[in-house]
Parts: C-alpha cells; structure tokens; sequence
C-alpha cells in the first residue's frame, strides 16, 4: 500500500535456525526469520527498517522506524513511522505507531496507540460560581 524505497534495505539477517538470547540493537535494515529473546532496538539517529519474517518470533520490545511483521511477537511494539501488520503475523502487547496498515488474518492482542508526534496537553479552568 504504502511502497519501500531506497531507504529500505535488508543489511542483516537472522536466519530461521539461529536464536538470540540478549537484546538486540541494529542500523539500516535487519530482517529475522528466526528467534529473539530479548529487545530489538534500532538506532533512534537513523531511518530503520525491520522484517519479521513469517517463522520469525520476537519475545521482548521492538522499536524502530518501519516495521514489517508477519511472525510474532510477544512485547511491547514502538515505531516511529510505518507499521505494516501482514496475514500472519502475531503480535501480543502494546502498540504504539504513526501510521498503521494491517491486513486481513492479522492478529493484534494489545492496546494500539496512534502516536502522531504532537504533545498534547490538557488545560483545566477553574469554573467561576
């Protein structure tokens, strides 16, 4: 819907067979077909892109700039522009994004929270009686 551009390319891979145990900080694009325990965290100074392949599961945080997921994950979700939510994709816990695209089969168990950058604040007047 939205399209990927230049920005969006797949520097590293996390094969199906391969599990990480600890947190996971990245640059540029990472893709993962296998298993994270732990948080994903990309670099908040450059655009990110993250795949989360269909056999891929995260159990932790993930935060990035675009996300696409079409695997699991159990953790809070943070992403900072684009949030793709593909037909097979699971994810457990709070979501918070800027915009948002989810397809059809797609299962989201967790609070959704649109993010659009603004601080907004709530000023309370006294009435006068």
């Amino acid at each position: 819907m939205f399209g990927r551009n230049a920005q969006d390319s797949l520097d590293s891979l996390i094969g199906e067979a391969t599990r990480v145990d600890g947190n996971l900080l990245f640059k540029g694009g990472l893709r993962i077909d296998g298993q994270v325990r732990g948080n994903v965290l990309a670099d908040a100074s450059q655009h990110s892109f993250l795949v989360i392949g269909e056999r891929g599961r995260v159990d932790g945080e993930v935060r990035c700039a675009h996300l696409v997921v079409n695997g699991t994950i159990n953790g809070p979700v943070h992403v900072s522009e684009l949030l793709e939510v593909q037909p097979k994709a699971r994810i457990f816990g709070e979501v918070c994004y800027k915009m948002l695209e989810i397809h059809g089969g797609a299962v989201v168990s967790g609070h959704l929270r649109h993010d659009d950058g603004a601080d907004k604040v709530l000023h309370l007047a006294a009435s006068e009686a």
